[in-house]
């Protein structure tokens, strides 16, 4: 089992508990493979070549989240060479339902439901609580070259991530 960080974030003023280290930038991403909207399984390797930009969230259902993915949304036209990816535990289909309501074409949903892997190996799994086995609201942009140039673990999970720090380290 992975170490538990006490604190490192909180809900609404309260600390939560995250499984895994966190990472940090120079660092070789972790591969994953997580469930498409297609129920395929998508893995670091599929945009190979590519920035990523990886957003960690609990739900797509949320008010944050929401606003979060749309914006990424709008922001990923203008970013060629960019593949933009939000992860969270909602299932693929409560994530191409949403995606397909809200219009959202330029960023890949994928879910991490099938197991806790991913959220202890990028440090965001949430471990007890109201939102245990969620993930925890992060960013992080990898490069071409699958090293991590960016990363925010957001202090407050009901906030929003600094958006200009990462669309720069994309850049």
């Amino acid at each position: 089992m992975s170490n538990i960080r006490q604190g490192a974030v909180t809900l609404k003023g309260n600390p939560v508990d995250l499984a895994g280290g966190a990472l940090a930038v120079g660092a070789t991403a972790p591969d994953f493979s997580l469930q498409g909207a297609d129920l395929k399984d998508v893995t670091l390797a599929n945009s190979a070549g590519k920035v990523r930009i990886i957003a960690t969230i609990p739900s797509l259902d949320t008010p944050v989240c929401h606003k979060e993915t749309k914006l990424f949304n709008d922001k990923a036209k203008a970013l060629p060479n960019v593949q933009v990816l939000c992860v969270s535990m909602d299932l693929p289909f409560g994530q191409k339902r949403w995606c397909g309501a809200e219009g959202v074409e330029n960023v890949a949903c994928l879910s991490a439901h099938r197991c806790t892997k991913f959220g202890e190996d990028y440090g965001v799994l949430i471990k007890g609580g109201a939102l245990d086995r969620c993930l925890a609201r992060a960013i992080f942009v990898i490069g071409a070259d699958n090293k991590i140039k960016h990363v925010e673990y957001v202090k407050e999970i009901a906030e929003e991530p600094n958006y200009d720090a990462a669309l720069a380290a994309a850049k």
